[in-house]
Formats: C-alpha cells, sequence, structure tokens
C-alpha cells in the first residue's frame, strides 16, 4: 500500500503525533519560539511530469547547450548517427538536442525491448552517459528506475531484484573488482543457457532481460563477457535511431498518460542498520525538490556541475543530475567511479562552476589539490563558485578548506534523505558564511518541518529534538511494505499533513536555521545528559593533526555511557590519547571530552571508517568494535 498525494490511504484515522498549529506560519519570523516553521509558498510547485518538463523548459529554451560531458567516454560510445559532440574529439560531449536524441532512441528501444509502463528497470553501473540517458527515457514511458549500488553482493543484488521485482536489468561487465554479469551466471546457471527476452529463473521470476553497457574499453574483451551469457544483449543493440516506426507513436501515446503522482525512481534507503527498504518516489516529488536545490545554488543554464556522488544515490542523481537538468545547466562525470585525479583534472579541463560531495568525496579532492600544489602545478579554480555537501554532516574546518583552497566560495550545505526526495533544509549563497558552516540552512519552500520530545510536542527553539517533515516531497511509500510505511509517516489529529518522521535529532535558532547532531539513536547519554556525537566530532577535526573523527557510545558501569572517539591523523603526525582526549576538553564541556580513543590502523583496527557508499559513517559498526576493544582495556584514556 503507498501513499496518494503524501499520504496513505489508510493513515486517515488520527493518529497520537504532535498538535501544532493547522497553518504554520508560512513566512518565518525574526525569531522563533518553538521549533516549527514552513517554508514560503514561492516560487509555485510545478505540476508537470519530466517529460512535460524537459521538453517545455530545458529542450526549447537550451538544445544548443550543452548537457553532458563525459570525461572518461569516448565520442559515439553508444553508435548512432554521426553527430556533432560539440566538436570535442577526445571525450563524450552532448548538448541537450543530442542528449534528446539518446534518449529518444533509448525510449523507442526499451519498448520494443517489451519494457511497459509500471514495469522496474534495474540499474548497476557507475556514472556513465548511458544511467543518465536511462533516467530520462524511463521517465518518458513510464518505467521505473530501480537505482542499484554497485557495491552488493551478488546475493545482495538477486535478493533487490526480486524484492521489487525487475523485468529488465542494465549493468556493466565490471567495476573495479566485481564482475556482476558474471557473479550472475555464477549464481543462477540458467542464466547462462537462456535467450534474451525468455530468461526463467526461480528466483528472480519477473527478470527477462538483461542489457549489458560496454565499459571495457575493449570490444573483444566485452564480446568474450556476454558471449559466455546468451540472455545478455549489448546496449548498442537497443537503442532505435529510426523514428518511422511504431514505438515512436507508442512513446507519445504513453507521454499523454502519465500523472505527476506516478512513480518514477526506487532509491534505496543507505542500510546504515537493518535491510535497506524501496523508497518510492513521483515525478512531483523529484522534479520540484530538484527545482528547489538549483534554486539555492542559484543554477542557471551557465553553470557546469562537476557530479562525482554516485548516481545509485539520491546526491548523484537528485541533487546532481536533476538540480542541473532542470535549470539547463550542464552535468560533468570526471569518471564512473571516484577517482581525486579526474575530479581535479575535469574542474580544471572543463572550467566547472560547481563540485559536488560528501566530506570523504572533499578530502580526497583537497589531498589531491595538495598533492599537486606541492609539486608545483600551479591550478586555477577561479570558474569554481558553489556546490553541495551533504551525505553525512560536514566539519566545520573542512568547509572553511574547500572555500579558502578552492574557492568554493558559494558552497551549500544540504540536508535531507531519500525518503524525503530527498532535500527539506539547505543553506543558500546569500546566508552568512557561519550559517552555512555551522547549519544545514533554512526549510525549503513548500515543506514543513518541526522538532520533537518523546511526547510528540514541539520543543522550544535551541532544544533538541526528533526532526520531522511534511510536503510534497515525502515518499509515496517504501515499496511492499506497508508496515514500515505506517511506522515512519504518521499524521496528527488536527491536520491532514503526513510527517515523516527521519530519526534524526536536530535543533533550531531562533532564525530557523536548523542543525543535525545525529541519528537519535547515536545519542550517547552520560550520566543521564545527552551528548551529541556531531559536536564532538566538529571540535576533533578543527584540530590541524586530526583527519576524520567519529563518535560513538561506550558502555559504561558508573555513568551507562561514556564517549568513545575514532580518530584518522593526517600523514605523517603522531597523537596521544591524552592529546585527543585534551582536544575536546579544551574545546567544549568536559563530559564530552572521550574516555576512549582509538586511531584507525592501530591496535589491530582497519585503516578507514566503516561508511556506507553515500559517505555515512555505520556507527552501529564501530559501537561493536568499540565494545569489543573496550572489554579488552584497549583505547582507555589514563
Amino acid at each position: 500500500m503507498f501513499l496518494t498525494h503524501g499520504r496513505p490511504h489508510s493513515l486517515r484515522q488520527s493518529h497520537p503525533t504532535a498538535r501544532i498549529p493547522r497553518s504554520l506560519p508560512r513566512h518565518i519570523p525574526r525569531y522563533l519560539s518553538r521549533s516549527a516553521v514552513e517554508g514560503t509558498l514561492e516560487p509555485p510547485l510545478v505540476h508537470r511530469t519530466f517529460p512535460e518538463y524537459f521538453r517545455s523548459e530545458i529542450l526549447e529554451k537550451c538544445s544548443n547547450r550543452a548537457a553532458l560531458i563525459c570525461a572518461r567516454e569516448r565520442p559515439r560510445v553508444h553508435g548512432g548517427p554521426l553527430s556533432r559532440n560539440m566538436e570535442q574529439e577526445g571525450h563524450l560531449a552532448w548538448d541537450f538536442a543530442e542528449f534528446n536524441n539518446h534518449i529518444s532512441a533509448l525510449s523507442r528501444g526499451l519498448l520494443a525491448l517489451g519494457v511497459r509502463k509500471g514495469d522496474r528497470v534495474g540499474v548497476v553501473m557507475g556514472n556513465n552517459s548511458a544511467y543518465a540517458t536511462l533516467q530520462w527515457a524511463c521517465a518518458s514511458i513510464g518505467a521505473i528506475l530501480v537505482t542499484i549500488n554497485p557495491a552488493y553482493r551478488v546475493h545482495e543484488l538477486i535478493d533487490t531484484l526480486r524484492l521489487v521485482g525487475v523485468s529488465h536489468l542494465f549493468l556493466v561487465p565490471q567495476i573495479r573488482t566485481s564482475s556482476y554479469l558474471t557473479l550472475l551466471a555464477e549464481a543462477l546457471p540458467s542464466l547462462r543457457g537462456s535467450s534474451p527476452g525468455g530468461i526463467q529463473e526461480e528466483k528472480i521470476p519477473e527478470l527477462k532481460h538483461i542489457v549489458v553497457v560496454d565499459n571495457t574499453g575493449e570490444l573483444k574483451k566485452f564480446y568474450d563477457i556476454i558471449g559466455d551469457v546468451k540472455c545478455a544483449t549489448d546496449f548498442r543493440e537497443v537503442l532505435m535511431w529510426r523514428e518511422d516506426g511504431r514505438e515512436k507513436r507508442l512513446v507519445e501515446e504513453i507521454g499523454q498518460t502519465l500523472h505527476e503522482d506516478e512513480i518514477v525512481n526506487l532509491q534505496f534507503t543507505s542500510g546504515t542498520t537493518g535491510t535497506p527498504k524501496a523508497v518510492s518516489l513521483t515525478h512531483h516529488n523529484l522534479l520540484n525538490n530538484a527545482i528547489s536545490i538549483g534554486q539555492a545554488m542559484h543554477l542557471t543554464e551557465a553553470d557546469v556541475v562537476c557530479n562525482t556522488p554516485p548516481l545509485f544515490h539520491c546526491f548523484g542523481l537528485v541533487l546532481g543530475n536533476l538540480a542541473a537538468w532542470s535549470h539547463g545547466a550542464c552535468i560533468v562525470y570526471p569518471s564512473e567511479i571516484f577517482e581525486p585525479r579526474a575530479i581535479v583534472e575535469a574542474v580544471l579541463n572543463h572550467r566547472c562552476t560547481a563540485l559536488h560531495g560528501v566530506p570523504t568525496h572533499f578530502l580526497g579532492v583537497l589531498a589531491e589539490v595538495e598533492r599537486r600544489q606541492k609539486e608545483g602545478e600551479k591550478l586555477d579554480f577561479s570558474c569554481l563558485r558553489t556546490g553541495i555537501a551533504a551525505g553525512s554532516p560536514v566539519p566545520i574546518e573542512l568547509m572553511k578548506q574547500l572555500i579558502a583552497k578552492m574557492n568554493l566560495r558559494q558552497l551549500t550545505n544540504a540536508y535531507g534523505m531519500t525518503e524525503t526526495s530527498p532535500v527539506s533544509f539547505q543553506t543558500t549563497a546569500t546566508d552568512p558564511l557561519s550559517k552555512r558552516v555551522e547549519t544545514v540552512g533554512k526549510v525549503r519552500p513548500h515543506i514543513k518541518a518541526k522538532i520533537v520530545d518523546g511526547k510528540g510536542d514541539v520543543v522550544p527553539v535551541g532544544a533538541p529534538g526528533e526532526l520531522l517533515v511534511s510536503g510534497y516531497l515525502v515518499q509515496k511509500g517504501y515499496w511492499g511494505d506497508e508496515e514500515q510505511t505506517r511506522a515512519v509517516i504518521k499524521k496528527n489529529r488536527d491536520d491532514d499533513d503526513a510527517w515523516m518522521h527521519t530519526g534524526d535529532e536536530a535543533i533550531m535558532d531562533s532564525d530557523g536555521y536548523l542543525r543535525i547532531v545525529g541519528r537519535i539513536k547515536d545519542i550517547i547519554i552520560r550520566g543521564g545528559e545527552n551528548l551529541f556525537p556531531v559536536q564532538i566530532e566538529n571540535v576533533l577535526t578543527s584540530h590541524p593533526s586530526v583527519l576524520e573523527a567519529a563518535v560513538v557510545s561506550v558502555p559504561d558501569d558508573k555513568y551507562g555511557e561514556v564517549v568513545g572517539a575514532w580518530v584518522i591523523l593526517r600523514a605523517d603526525i603522531q597523537l596521544s590519547r591524552e592529546k585527543a582526549r585534551k582536544i575536546v576538553w579544551d574545546g567544549m564541556n568536559p563530559q564530552n571530552a572521550p574516555a576512549w580513543v582509538w586511531f584507525l590502523g592501530a591496535d589491530g583496527t582497519p585503516d578507514e571508517l566503516p561508511k556506507t557508499a553515500s559517505g555515512k559513517v555505520q556507527k552501529h559498526i564501530l559501537r561493536d568494535w568499540s565494545r569489543e576493544l573496550a572489554k579488552k582495556g584497549i583505547g582507555l584514556v589514563q
């Protein structure tokens, strides 16, 4: 059971959640007293589908402007008629007109392949032009794009395909050491002998086609790989370039039946705990959120966005692709996976004006910049001005370095979750610097937000509580999971709003700016006092010796819980546990000082923090590590 216009049919009965005024203030007053806000109603929401918006607002106005640059893909990688390729010889470069030609050819090809409206089309690829084209082609024929993490193990991939009933799977032969087609064939031997369109595998009964996009760069190698699995089809054979067939008419007919509230994308929650769930997002959800994100960045058709986050995640797919294209801006993919060297080259070579990333991405990019500068290379970042830092809390010191070293003077900080399309709060270029580095901004237009305590009552400004959001951006529901949907989306007794319970602990100031201080379950309760890991992490990473830090609770007989800090030091830096503790002791209230400190790579620990593909530290894993080390007495600060 899914939501309709933001709320489920079976949620029409009252739910015991917080009582707030039926209509929150639409313009945030100069000083708030309660942590409840409502964004402005301007500009109006867009009530169109993606193909409608693409034709009227992008193609008609920006057809000759750059749309997509893939620095590591060759021109005409997908075959087809000769094209201008924006006069570039060394890499793929499409303007919006050529982008549209590929979208149209793929839309027709999908229909010829048997894809029907409502079918789920899975994608397992890095950032490439085929992914970008699929994003629009699926939306054009009413198919649902299912974005799948390439880091999944083969059993996770099979479970995902079965969970949402994927009928057509698009993948690349391999990324890094993962050979997806080979792994699938080994796990499901029936695939080797099945014919294209004739797959009959009981573990994934709805799957009919596997289409493979060549990322090997070696045609013989590619054909050797797909030749071993008979059901595999070359992506180039799917594109239908002729426009005189029935498929063109069928695309047009389907386009007239599309509705803004239909699901266009299934994205999986990052799964920091438990099994990932498929979030159902509509044209209305995603298009309006993308437009809002771009407005906060002041994007125009003159911008060039270096999009480094992976496209299977809402950061790359929405904050990157859709936010740029909805404003006629160009997207650049430096490489199909994260490579700091490729990112710096792309920013310099293509004169990018925006750069996106999670803290881990930006740390890697800054290290590459520093390496080049030490070697005497002069780097010109004068074109850079904006971008988005998101995915996990961004250390204040990192934000300051990005502004100082890479000219990201209008860098914005965004907060959201997959279930909210994703962005609900974002800073803007006009916000004071202190707000841009210390908060995630104010609530965006057409969104309500409030912070509540354990009883569901709105808390005073400055007090912590759980963040709830409501509005057009709330997901339509977890695919096939009514129970989980009802657990996180609830209604008030006195209004019709469906509120998404984020599970994030937040604090709002009197100006309406929001700070995320951690997950509800990540809060450390030391002797009855709530301590917020993000605040402690910010103090640690502000020290020049510390590159990254993650703070978790550690069981304690006296206080119940105490602070444990996991620290990554900068290269060739030494730091004692006592010094790490003193950094926090001197920087904030002493009760926040860690009782336990572990340095990554020491005492038999891994060299890196455990993270999801979107860059979020998996603190449940850190808590497990901490408990085991504490039992052995390893890491105690004397």
